[in-house]
């Protein structure tokens, strides 16, 4: 083997090449030096990077592992811990139940926690903590647990026994103006095997300040989230992954060993350590959420099929106007989007969000209305501890949703090679007929002004449906008779 000291190791905070070293091969079981062979490495501690600790939309800090590339802060995030109401009993003690409640927060690599509060519901702190802000795009974690390290174990299974987690509330510095104090009451969600369960309430007091001049902080939104070394050389998916757990797991060691002492669970559980585990519901609420993003352009496709139909004529009337005059004045399209936004954004103005800044949402996560299989097969482990036969069920089960996405993209592969056979000559006769129209559509547009055959393409398309065929039109027709590839697979 060949040992390296660390501290021999060269450090760099840029892409520059490190120059490469021999090591000398040396057997630890034997007292007699013997030449045992050399390796050749290029050994250096990169501190351009960020190692996440936490997932990438959740994370609270960008900055670099090298003190030196830090930038100055451009404020600071002052958080008070005031107290639960209405706690739910975690534990039995003298023929009662009760609950030893403390408080842990997590904002970039500082990591703090309240006292523990015995044997009540209704936990009071009044603890107050500050933190320094980088970039105002990140996220501050409270998390709410039950301590059982108070109590005096009677055997050693209950010494080694985790704090039981009551909730986790999150809060993203962008959503909070500056300079104001956002004291709110936030319900405290669990999501268990048997459901979700309201845990209580937590009540916070969150402030924003910032120091540097309003320019310079908004030029924070333009720069990088990431450092530049992610962007020169990008570190792969798998590996941040796997340092993210291993980052995980050294902050639970270190943490275990703090006084207060805050246990492998409660780190993990504030990190999302185990975010990445599959679940049926987070499918389904992330569907959801790509039908809720694209139905703006659902509104204006129907928006517009409901021009195309004449069922209200003025609509359509309107609609050629506007047809006409954006072919006529083509300067004016990208003006009349940029103001068409704005007029969205400051009409949205009354309906923005103020009391108090946005938290968990059980109807979005899908929580109140999930079925208890789907829960169970969620906090399964890794391999699987349920019996052979709910495995197999499960498996059949994914099974079938695979075989929908399969056939998803096997036909959005088609279309594509349908595309692909409009040159390639996969059909002689169809590819012939398709340069043939190509090269009719380029002589007419080079006699004909392009804005009058664009007019005469609009008016033709919002025609009235007296003269519309009901049949799909010969073009569509046309591709939808185009080879693909899809009779070669086996």
């Amino acid at each position: 083997m060949a040992r390296i000291p660390l501290t021999g190791i060269e450090r760099r905070v840029d892409d520059r090449k490190v120059a490469s070293r021999w090591f000398t091969f040396q057997d630890p079981s034997s007292e007699k030096t013997v030449y045992k062979g050399r390796i050749h490495l290029r050994l250096c501690f990169d501190g351009g990077y960020h190692v996440m600790d936490e997932a990438a939309h959740v994370c609270s800090d960008y900055r670099p592992t090298a003190r030196q590339l830090w930038k100055p802060p451009i404020g600071s995030i002052e958080l008070g811990v005031i107290g639960c109401r209405n706690l739910l009993p975690m534990k039995t003690v003298s023929g009662k139940g009760s609950t030893d409640a403390y408080c842990v927060a997590k904002y970039g690599p500082k990591w703090v926690r309240t006292r523990t509060v015995r044997e009540t519901l209704e936990p009071l702190w009044n603890e107050q903590f500050t933190w320094r802000v980088y970039d105002p795009c990140t996220v501050l974690t409270i998390g709410v647990f039950d301590s059982w390290g108070v109590l005096e174990p009677d055997s050693s299974d209950e010494a080694v026994r985790p704090d039981y987690r009551i909730g986790k509330v999150r809060v993203r510095l962008s959503t909070l103006r500056a300079n104001k104090v956002y004291r709110n009451k936030y319900p405290l969600w669990v999501l268990l095997n048997s459901g979700l369960k309201k845990m209580g309430e937590v009540e916070l007091a969150i402030r924003f300040l910032r120091t540097t001049p309003t320019l310079d902080f908004l030029h924070v939104y333009t720069q990088p989230l990431l450092p530049l070394m992610h962007h020169l050389k990008p570190v792969g998916v798998v590996q941040q992954e796997m340092l993210r757990s291993a980052a995980a797991k050294i902050i639970a060691v270190h943490l275990s060993r703090s006084e207060p002492p805050v246990g492998r669970e409660v780190v993990l559980y504030m990190l999302d350590a185990n975010s990445l585990a599959f679940s049926m519901r987070k499918v389904r609420a992330n569907w959801f959420r790509i039908i809720k993003v694209i139905a703006g352009l659902i509104d204006i496709i129907r928006w517009i099929e409901d021009g195309r139909s004449w069922k209200n004529p003025t609509t359509t009337m309107l609609v050629h106007a506007l047809l006409v005059m954006l072919i006529w004045f083509p300067d004016l399209i990208v003006p009349t989007l940029a103001f068409y936004m704005f007029v969205i954004g400051a009409w949205n103005y009354r309906f923005r969000a103020r009391e108090p800044p946005p938290h968990f949402c059980p109807k979005m996560s899908l929580a109140d209305a999930v079925d208890r299989d789907e829960l169970d097969e969620e906090f399964d482990t890794l391999p699987s501890t349920r019996l052979p036969e709910m495995v197999r069920a499960r498996y059949d089960k994914l099974r079938t949703l695979g075989v929908r996405v399969q056939t998803m993209l096997g036909d959005i592969a088609a279309q594509g090679e349908r595309v692909q056979a409009l040159v390639t000559w996969r059909d002689p006769r169809a590819t012939g007929i398709f340069i043939l129209l190509c090269l009719a559509m380029a002589s007419t547009l080079y006699l004909m002004p392009t804005k009058m055959v664009a007019m005469a393409s609009g008016f033709y398309y919002f025609r009235h449906p007296i003269l519309r065929d009901r049949m799909p039109s010969p073009a569509l027709n046309f591709f939808r008779r185009l080879p693909s590839l899809s009779d070669r697979l086996m």
